[in-house]
């Protein structure tokens, strides 16, 4: 199983890819996992990184492309993964589309999680104050949700074209939601 887990920041990607993974016995992708580690490391992909995150911006292209591709090359991924917070804009369903031909792994779901704005705005406000990450301020939060509403979900339109998209509301049991995921996808 390929699948893409697509939604604005707080609408619970993280919490269903792991459940999924489980599920399905794939691993999970999280670019800003990656990002995150490399910055908590300081790593020289951290810094980089970070100088885009601390100011709410996301990390480019070019970088991100490259984590991606680099993981989905690896053996834990040959019998499938879930990739979460990638693709985020059109050059990067390019990118994932040449990746995908490349390695001969066809895309088989992209599951889009809903939530309304004030819920979202209230889940990361919450996840900020238990987590105590950095870039969930306010400002940083407002930009994201900006970003994600001007670049990403106009990204939905293209996998309903293709006949992948599974539209998910993100708000209940976490359990519930993710049940409701399996039965849509079979």
């Amino acid at each position: 199983m390929r699948l893409l887990i697509m939604g604005p920041q707080g609408v619970g990607k993280g919490t269903q890819a792991a459940l999924l993974a489980e599920h399905f016995g794939i691993p999970t992708i999280s670019t800003g996992d990656i990002f995150r580690y490399n910055i908590k490391n300081k790593t020289e992909l951290g810094l980089e990184a970070m100088s885009y995150t601390d100011k709410g911006e996301l990390v480019p292209d070019s970088l991100t492309n490259k984590i991606v591709k680099d993981r989905l090359a690896k053996d834990d991924c040959k019998d499938g993964w879930i990739l979460d917070g990638y693709p985020r804009n059109a050059a990067q369903v390019e990118a994932l589309d040449q990746m995908l031909e490349e390695l001969g792994t066809p895309l088989d779901h992209v599951v889009a999680l809903e939530a309304d704005r004030e819920v979202l705005l209230e889940r990361m406000k919450k996840r900020a104050a238990e987590q105590g990450r950095a870039d969930d301020t306010p400002e940083a939060i407002a930009k994201r949700l900006e970003t994600y509403e001007k670049e990403t979900a106009p990204l939905l339109d293209i996998y309903k074209s293709r006949g992948l998209l599974v539209l998910e509301n993100g708000v209940g049991e976490i359990n519930e939601i993710s049940q409701r995921i399996i039965s849509d996808l079979k």
